[in-house]
Order: structure tokens, then sequence, then C-alpha cells
């Protein structure tokens, strides 16, 4: 069954193409910087030279149909026309308390969508609109939405409430939703199946410009850091994290407007704030020059996520393994030793060599003797996003 997966971002889109049940793409490639100057496609067939070229690309809908003539090209494409895609699964940002699966994409799923732009206003106009980009390019395709969302709505209500009148979450869905659900479920699935425990409890770290944790127990998210948006909870690229709310009313009292506020702390704060860099690689390298403002935003941002963890192992009565994912989680073994080296309380032991070692593989970094685990899983949200879809397909 060949099931394209679109993953959209508001200037993006990546996309893997899979013939399941096989979990080896045919093909991967992503169409960026959309509608600005410098766009550009990528696009490599599984063990092949990757193709990339600079070319204008005004909209999604010009992005789209470029990735059918990849697809299809009879050099470098994969497939001899659209109709050979049987379905595409799609990663739709916030399906707030609708969804909590995988879902074939209908006119009223498409309005529930449409009803939750103003909780994602970023991500979700985007996401709809491929959907509908999609229906037209692959007309006779089963489209599919996978949220983001979905895996946290096994929270409990204790977890995802907040402490406000209760009106305004009946009212106005003020809640804690989570974000990165994809990531989360795919790398703690891949971690209960190495420990061989499906019960596991775990806690799931994905560490990249978003940055979000999760408590998952038995398989099923139990609290995560994200909350009613993706701002809450750890330091970020470019977002501040978990912040006393009374900031926001201070400054507006200081003259900001609430744009300026959401501006600076959605897109001026985290580790840009800090240090002028957002990127942790150069943040790293400022470090190494003797950059004091480096070292302490390298610093905070451990001590947060420590933080968390200390929270959510109580959350969780015990703990099984600690999972680092995404950019800096996989790739950031400095950062894993600062967050790991103070966790002998929790019986969380490191293996400073195992630790610096890489690989595209799930691989165990704890000391032999350490009764938690941590393990480094790569994530995969499209082969997620792939299996989630095929598993739907193949029980209706």
């Amino acid at each position: 069954m060949h099931i394209l997966v679109i993953n959209s971002g508001s200037s993006s889109l990546k996309y893997q193409l899979f013939a399941m049940p096989s979990d080896q793409p045919l093909c991967v490639g992503q169409v960026e910087r959309i509608g600005l100057d410098g766009s550009f496609v990528r696009h490599q067939v599984t063990g092949a030279d990757r193709l990339e070229r600079t070319e204008p690309i005004a909209d999604h809908a010009v992005g789209l149909q470029r990735v059918l003539e990849l697809l299809s090209d009879p050099v470098s494409g994969v497939i001899s026309s659209p109709d050979v895609i049987e379905a595409i699964g799609h990663r739709v940002v916030h399906g707030g308390e609708s969804f909590a699966s995988a879902t074939r994409i209908t006119p009223a799923v498409k309005e529930t969508i449409k009803a939750l732009f103003p909780l994602a206003p970023l991500h979700n106009p985007i996401n709809y609109l491929c959907i509908e980009i999609a229906e037209t390019t692959f007309p006779r395709a089963t489209q599919i939405a996978v949220f983001d969302t979905a895996f946290h709505q096994t929270m409990p209500e204790y977890a995802f409430r907040y402490a406000i009148p209760e009106a305004l979450y009946r009212q106005e869905g003020i809640r804690v939703y989570g974000f990165h659900g994809t990531s989360h479920r795919y790398v703690s699935k891949k971690a209960a199946a190495w420990l061989n425990k499906p019960d596991a409890k775990l806690i799931s770290i994905h560490l990249g410009n978003g940055s979000s944790i999760t408590a998952v127990r038995a398989g099923q998210s139990v609290d995560t850091s994200m909350g009613f948006s993706p701002l809450a909870g750890l330091v970020m690229g470019t977002r501040s994290g978990d912040i006393d709310p009374a900031v926001i009313f201070h400054l507006i009292s200081r003259g900001y407007s609430p744009d300026d506020v959401n501006r600076l702390l959605n897109k001026q704060s985290g580790m840009q704030g800090l240090t002028g860099f957002s990127d942790m690689r150069d943040i790293r390298k400022a470090m190494e020059a003797g950059d004091q403002a480096a070292t302490l935003a390298y610093e905070l941002y451990a001590y947060r996520v420590r933080k968390y963890i200390g929270a959510y192992a109580a959350i969780l009565n015990g703990l099984d393994a600690l999972i680092f994912t995404a950019g800096i989680g996989e790739n950031d073994a400095t950062m894993r030793a600062m967050i790991c080296n103070e966790l002998a309380f929790l019986n969380i032991y490191l293996d400073p060599d195992k630790n610096t070692t890489s690989s595209r593989q799930i691989r165990d970094i704890s000391a032999t003797d350490s009764p938690v685990k941590i393990l480094v899983v790569p994530t995969n949200e499209e082969l997620e996003i792939a299996q989630q879809s095929y598993e739907l397909l193949q029980s209706t």
C-alpha cells in the first residue's frame, strides 16, 4: 500500500513515500522557503543520489504539485501516476478534544480542523490548506489526519485541567493539550519494545528548536510539558517555556501590547533571548569560546529538563527509562550528560563513553549497572504517521 506522508509547516513541506507495511521509505524530500526568496526542493530516492534545486515555489499548491512531479518523474520518480498513491497521511498540529487517533478526513473532520484555527493559528490553516490541495492533486487517495495532540488525550483530567473557572474550559476549551505527540508516541513505543516491557514507565524528552517532555505509562501519555499552546514547559530555541503569568501583565502595564508580548515570548525569548542564538550548535560554539551568556543559557536549559524529570518520576512513581530524541536530544552528548549527571537519586547513571557514540539506531547510553536505562531513540514522525494511517485503513 503506497502511503504518502505530508508534514507541512508555514513555509515548508516535508514528505516521505512508503510502500507499507515496509518501514523503509521509497523516497524522502522537502520543499523549503515556500513563498520566499531562495525557495528550493530536495528529493532523494532511497539508494540514489539526492536531487536539489533552487526554484520559485509561490505557495503550497505549487509545492505539492512539484512533489507530484518529482514522485512521477521518469528518471527520479518512484510512481507511474498519482493514482498509485492509495492514502495520504497529513500531520495536523491541533485536534483539540475531538481526535484521539488517526482519522479519515471527511467534510465534517475538515470543519473541525477549521474550528480549531484559533488554537493553532500558525499551523492548522496550513495543514488544512494542504489537505485541500492533496484532495485535488491525488483525487483517488484516502486522506488521513494524524494529530500532534492526539497522543495526549489519555491524560487524566487532573493533569490537563487548569485551576481556572470551569466555564473557561467548557466554553473556551482552555486546558492542557500537549504537542509533539506523534514523536513521543513513536519513541516511547520503540523504547518499550526495546525494553521488552509493554507497561514501562518512561520519560520521553524531545529536544529541538521546540522542546517538550512527556510522562508515559504503558504506552499512554499521563502528563506533558507543553500546555494550551506550544509555549509552555521547557526552554526552547525562541520560546520562553514556563513563566509567571504576572510577567505578561507587568509588561502590558509598561506599554507592551498583547501582540508585543506574544511575539516576545514566542519569537524573541528562550535561547535566542538569553544568547542571541536560537540554534544549540551556535550556542555550543559560543560557550566553548568562553561566552558566559551562552554558558548560563546551556546550564539553564539542562536545569529545566532535570526539574521536569524529577516531577515526572514522582508522577509515574518510578521509572524504567529516560528517552532522548529529536535534534538536540539525539546529537548533543554534552547536553545529555549535563541533564543526567545529577540524577543519581533516581538511580539514573550515564556511561560517558557510550554517551559519545553516534548511531541512527536506538542505543543505550546508561552505565551497565544503572537501574534506570538512558536511551537515545531517533524519532521518525513521518513513519509513525504512515503506520497509523496504514493501521486505520487495515481496520476499516
